[in-house]
């Protein structure tokens, strides 16, 4: 259907038949004189119907009549004023098949509007943030099945690193490498810290995987952590909206910080204190953590996604990056079978470039260097497509690299620890 403007232009055109019919044609309005053509000029009565929102006046028309003699200003006799009327009944019908200008934004098939528009869930890539802070969490996050191949980087934060860097280091990953999250690794204890976290995150519009340390020295710190971070997350408007999930680590189960039953119960405390805020709870384990607590059945139903570790170079078969594959899917296929379909995230996953002490192979073959270090991501990369649905009902895996940069875990940074790549790195999101 036509718009206001459309009717009007149709509604002109059809005077212009009646004025060829009963009067001279006036040479100044609608005819130009010529020895060999006519020019019926519709551009400026297009104009003025569409009006000063109408359509593009690049595309405005005339329609060339062939002629034999110059226009004249006297009444046409009958075979031209019938020729004239059957001109104009043409335009009627082009001006009526032909959406006006405003009407073609909104005449778009569901596909074509679907590729022209921006992604509308955070952190897909491509998602520009909002101007303010929504009011609801309803259609904010992506979709799960979405989150596969590369998603980002493990970071550690124990250097406390100010909000200025954080924002680099975040806009990093996300523009340099199109991660969509950042894992936290290690802790900070200064006051506000998560807040920075928080604020970077949303400048660089980044998702956030937060962590309750443990640390290694069997204290009590993790409780203040706990109650630093549920302040935050409750307090800052944007927590909710940058924070993915909230992990218990690292390797809580491994490291025997607490009873299997008494983790299980910290999730489903942690759980029912954000149960508001939309934030799933989990640990950070490898699955020889599990295995080692007889699968931790507790814990595996209490946690609401899985943060897996995947570790290949301290297996007992390993040799290099390239030859890691196998590793790979043995714990990963352990999570899917025992995971009772969660969401899979491979978090503290990496292969170191050197060894030192606390990072030493448990087999002669395994091979810490840059280029196996290189090959075991290749690996990772070139298995895009399995990470998209992994079989027996593992459904889409993302994983990190772990970790940002040497200077803060030496050997497995993409950067070293002057500041410069390892290697080329441009993973693949999606396949």
């Amino acid at each position: 259907m036509l718009d206001s403007s459309g009717r009007k232009a149709a509604e002109l055109i059809m005077a212009m038949s009646c004025i060829a019919w009963f009067s001279p044609i006036s040479s100044e309005v609608i005819c130009r004189r010529s020895r060999r053509t006519l020019v019926v000029d519709v551009k400026s009565l297009l104009s003025s119907a569409a009006g000063p929102e109408g359509g593009d006046s690049g595309s405005r028309t005339r329609v060339v009549i062939s002629q034999q003699r110059p226009c004249r200003s006297l009444r046409p006799p009958m075979h031209r004023r019938l020729f004239y009327s059957a001109t104009a009944a043409l335009l009627v019908s082009a001006v009526l098949a032909r959406p006006m200008a405003n009407e073609t934004a909104t005449k778009t098939t569901p596909l074509a509007a679907a590729a022209a528009a921006p992604p509308n869930c955070f952190p897909a890539i491509g998602f520009n943030m909002p101007a303010s802070v929504p009011n609801s969490l309803n259609n904010w996050w992506c979709d799960y099945a979405s989150e596969y191949a590369f998603v980002g980087f493990s970071y550690e934060v124990t250097a406390c690193q100010d909000r200025g860097t954080l924002v680099s280091e975040f806009t990093d990953i996300r523009q340099t490498f199109n991660g969509r999250y950042v894992r936290l690794y290690g802790a900070c204890d200064r006051t506000g810290f998560y807040d920075d976290v928080v604020e970077a995150a949303w400048e660089a519009g980044i998702g956030v995987h937060a962590l309750i340390w443990f640390g290694f020295d069997g204290g009590n710190q993790w409780k203040a952590r706990r109650t630093a971070l549920f302040k935050t997350l409750h307090s800052n408007p944007k927590a909710k909206f940058v924070t993915r999930a909230l992990q218990f680590g690292s390797e809580p189960l491994y490291d025997g910080v607490l009873s299997e039953s008494d983790l299980a119960n910290q999730v489903l405390a942690a759980k029912a204190n954000l149960s508001g805020l939309g934030i799933p709870v989990t640990i950070s384990e490898m699955a020889y953590g599990y295995q080692s607590n007889g699968g931790a059945q507790d814990v595996l139903d209490a946690i609401d996604i899985i943060d897996a570790h995947m570790l290949p170079f301290f297996s007992t078969k390993a040799s290099t990056g390239s030859k890691s594959w196998p590793i790979v899917l043995t714990d990963l296929d352990w999570f899917v079978a025992n995971g009772e379909g969660k969401k899979i995230y491979l978090t503290e996953n990496g292969w170191p470039s050197t060894t030192y002490d606390g990072v030493s192979p448990n087999s002669p073959s395994a091979v810490a260097n840059v280029q196996s270090e290189q090959q075991y991501y290749k690996v990772l990369d070139q298995h895009c497509s399995y990470f998209k649905n992994v079989p027996n009902g593992g459904g889409s895996v993302g994983w990190f690299w772990h970790i940002y940069s040497d200077d803060m875990e030496p050997g497995y940074g993409l950067y070293n620890t002057n500041g410069n790549l390892k290697f080329p790195f441009s993973p693949q999101t999606s396949c």
